[in-house]
C-alpha cells in the first residue's frame, strides 16, 4: 500500500508480510495513516527503512522505533545517531514470512542512497527505489551542494546500470515523485515497472555517461534551502513525538508581545482573506498540501511563529507540517483570528488583488522558471518566489503574480513587511492563463 503526501511529492509504503507483520519504506515524520491502516488489519509494524538520509522532509523511521518497537534499518553509509540496524550492498535483512529485504547501494542522489530489492520465497516483488530511479526521472544529484552535483550525476549513471538485469515486469516504488524538488521532471504517476521505465524514461535509455550526465544537470531547477540542512537532522534523529502537538491559543496582547520580541506571524487564511485584512508584518502561506515547503524554504528554522487561522481550518495539518520540515518552535494561534486582533484596536494592514484590467505596469512572476518560460504575460519579470526576500525590489506600483495567487501573495507579504510599501504592491487574481482570456492576447513563451 502507498501513501502520498501530494505537497512533498513524498510516497512512502507499507508492506504486509502475511505474518501478521509489516514494514514501513521511508515513512514520513507521523506515519498516522500507516499506522491506522496497519491496526485496522491487525498488522504489528515490526520493521521500518530509510532508503537515504532524506533532504525534503523529517523521516517518521526513529519514532516508530521509539513508540513501537520496530526495527530501523538504513544503510550504514548514513552514519545515523539514531538507534538502527546499518547494512550494506547485498546484505540480506530477513524480514519473515520468507520475505527479505536486499539493500543495492546506489548512490547518486545523496552520497549514502541505497535501494530495497523485496524477495519473497525466492521472487522479486518490487523494487523500492527512493531517490534513483523515478517514473519518467532519476533524482537531481546536486543536494549535497554544486561541487559535488557532477561526480554524483556520473554515481547516479553506473548506479542506475545495477538494475539493468532486473525483470521487466518487477514494480518499481520511488520515494520521490511528482511534486517533489528532488527529482527531475518526470511523470505524474507514482509507481511504475522495470519494463516501463526502460521504454519511457529518457535518462535511463542513455547509453552514453557523458551524454546522460550533461542532460541530467541541465535539467535542474531550484529547490528549497531547507534541502541544506534536513539530511543532518534526519542523520542526528528528530526530536519524536507522541502525536502531532496542539497548538496554544494565545491572546491579541500575547501575540503582540511575542511579535515584538522577534516571532512571526504565518496567515494561513486564503490570499482573498489576507489581502483585505492582516496584522502588519506577517508572512501569507494559505494552508494547502505546499504549506511546508514555503515554511521551509522562505523562514529561518528557529524562529518563533504564530498562526492566524480561520475557523474551519485543521490545526493538525498546521502542525505537521511545519514538523514535516523541522520547523519546531510554534507558540500557538491568536485566539480568535484577525477579528479579535482588529476588534482590539490593533492595527490591520490590506494588501489589494486586481484582475487583468488594473493590473500595475509593472509586473512580478514569481513561478518557478520552468513555469515561467513555458507560458507568461508579456514584459513580466520573473523572480522565483524563494529568492523575492533577496531581490532589488522594483519601486512605484508593482503587481505580483504566479499561477493561481498564492504565492504571489506570499510575495507580496514579503515585499510589504516593512509597511512602507502597503499601497504601492498588488497581487494578480489568477495566472497567465486568466490574464490571457481576460484580454484576449497570447502568453509569452521562453524567457
Amino acid at each position: 500500500m502507498d501513501f502520498v503526501d501530494e505537497g512533498l511529492g513524498h510516497s512512502s509504503y507499507l508492506i504486509d508480510l502475511g505474518d501478521g507483520s509489516a514494514a514501513v519504506i521511508d515513512p514520513p515524520r507521523f506515519p498516522t495513516a500507516h499506522e491506522t491502516l496497519a491496526s485496522r488489519d491487525g498488522l504489528r509494524l515490526a520493521w521500518t527503512a530509510d532508503t537515504h538520509s532524506h533532504a525534503d522532509y523529517v523521516t517518521g523511521s526513529p519514532g516508530l522505533t521509539a513508540r513501537l518497537g520496530a526495527t530501523f534499518v538504513a544503510p550504514a553509509a548514513s552514519r545515523l545517531d539514531s538507534p538502527h540496524d546499518a547494512v550494506t550492498d547485498g546484505q540480506r535483512v530477513e524480514l519473515g514470512n520468507g520475505c527479505w529485504l536486499i539493500p543495492v547501494a546506489t548512490p547518486g542522489h545523496t552520497l549514502d542512497h541505497h535501494s530495497y530489492l523485496l524477495e519473497c520465497d525466492g521472487a522479486l516483488i518490487g523494487l523500492f527505489s527512493g531517490g534513483s530511479l523515478m517514473v519518467g526521472a532519476v533524482g537531481r544529484t546536486d543536494l549535497a551542494g554544486p561541487d559535488l552535483a557532477e561526480p554524483l550525476a556520473h554515481q547516479m549513471f553506473r548506479s542506475l546500470r545495477r538494475f539493468d538485469e532486473l525483470p521487466d515486469d518487477l514494480a518499481v516504488y520511488p520515494t520521490h515523485g511528482a511534486g517533489s524538488f528532488c527529482s527531475a521532471p518526470g511523470s505524474t504517476e507514482r509507481t511504475t515497472t522495470m519494463g516501463r521505465e526502460r521504454a519511457t524514461n529518457p535518462l535511463l535509455s542513455i547509453a552514453s555517461e557523458d551524454e546522460f550526465v550533461d542532460r541530467l544537470l541541465g535539467g535542474f531547477g531550484t529547490f528549497p534551502s531547507y534541502f541544506l540542512r534536513l539530511p543532518e537532522l534526519n542523520r542526528r534523529g528528530p526530536t519524536v513525538f507522541d502525536a502531532v502537538p496542539t497548538l496554544d491559543r494565545l491572546s491579541v496582547d500575547t501575540v503582540a508581545e511575542h511579535v515584538a520580541d522577534g516571532a512571526l506571524v504565518i496567515d494561513a487564511r486564503p490570499m482573498a482573506d489576507f489581502g483585505a485584512g492582516h496584522i502588519p508584518g506577517s508572512f501569507a502561506n494559505t494552508l494547502r498540501p505546499v504549506f511546508a515547503s514555503w515554511i521551509g524554504w522562505l523562514i529561518d528554522p528557529g524562529r518563533p511563529l504564530i498562526f492566524v487561522l480561520n475557523d474551519d481550518h485543521d490545526r493538525a495539518d498546521v502542525v505537521r507540517q511545519c514538523l514535516d520540515v523541522g520547523h519546531e518552535n510554534l507558540l500557538g494561534e491568536l485566539d480568535g483570528g484577525i477579528d479579535a486582533w482588529a476588534t482590539a484596536g490593533r492595527p490591520v494592514a490590506a494588501i489589494g488583488v486586481v484582475d487583468a484590467h488594473a493590473m500595475a505596469a509593472t509586473v512580478v512572476d514569481v513561478r518557478q522558471r520552468n513555469e515561467y518560460v513555458n507560458g507568461h504575460v508579456p514584459a513580466a519579470d520573473n523572480v522565483e518566489l524563494g529568492a523575492v526576500a533577496d531581490m532589488s525590489s522594483p519601486t512605484g506600483q508593482v503587481t505580483v503574480m504566479c499561477g493561481h495567487g498564492e504565492r504571489a501573495m506570499t510575495a507580496a507579504s514579503i515585499l510589504t513587511a516593512a509597511g512602507d510599501r502597503q499601497n504601492e504592491v498588488s497581487v494578480f487574481d489568477g495566472g497567465p492563463d486568466t490574464w490571457s482570456d481576460a484580454t484576449g492576447l497570447d502568453l509569452e513563451v521562453g524567457a
